[in-house]
């Protein structure tokens, strides 16, 4: 009988250039995009329930309505500080900016204020009155900073009496 030998059989070596170029190329990408994936998330505050005696004895309030064809800002002292009709189509941040400011002005230590929105209201318009309202941009020792205007927002629901009476 013959016997077999086992010949040394050499082992194939395992070849992973192209998977560590992957990796190198790989690595990175997914590195940079999740600082690009940061989501900012604002905190707001709803309106709770409170009796006529602790709205009577409340601070003042300052209030943004937003409606159809306006902005109306108001508070729950004096009525009706403003209003700002739409321009053509689009609503004027600026001059709602501009008012914020000179309310800001008024009442410094103030730091909350209501949007009121109605339901049909797009998101993006109410993205855009939160951010109008939160800060604005400024130039402060040659760098442009965002100055603080009224940060605490809570959002209600509009009034359906609003667009009625102020029209």
């Amino acid at each position: 009988m013959r016997r077999r030998h086992k010949r040394d059989r050499e082992q194939a070596d395992l070849d992973i250039t192209a998977f560590m170029n992957l990796m190198i190329v790989l690595v990175p990408i997914l590195l940079i995009n999740m600082i690009f994936a940061h989501t900012s998330v604002i905190e707001l505050n709803f309106p709770n329930s409170q009796s006529d005696q602790e709205i009577i004895d409340e601070e003042l309030q300052l209030q943004v309505v937003i409606l159809d064809d306006k902005f109306v800002i108001s508070d729950n002292k004096g009525g009706i500080i403003k209003e700002i009709p739409k321009l053509d189509t689009a609503y004027d941040y600026t001059q709602l900016s501009e008012t914020m400011k000179a309310l800001k002005s008024k009442v410094p230590d103030k730091r909350d204020i209501v949007l009121m929105a109605k339901q049909e209201t797009s998101y993006q318009t109410l993205v855009t009155v939160m951010d109008t309202v939160r800060s604005y941009k400024t130039v402060v020792a040659g760098s442009l900073v965002h100055a603080e205007l009224f940060p605490d927002i809570s959002i209600a629901d509009a009034p359906e009496l609003a667009s009625e009476v102020s029209s």
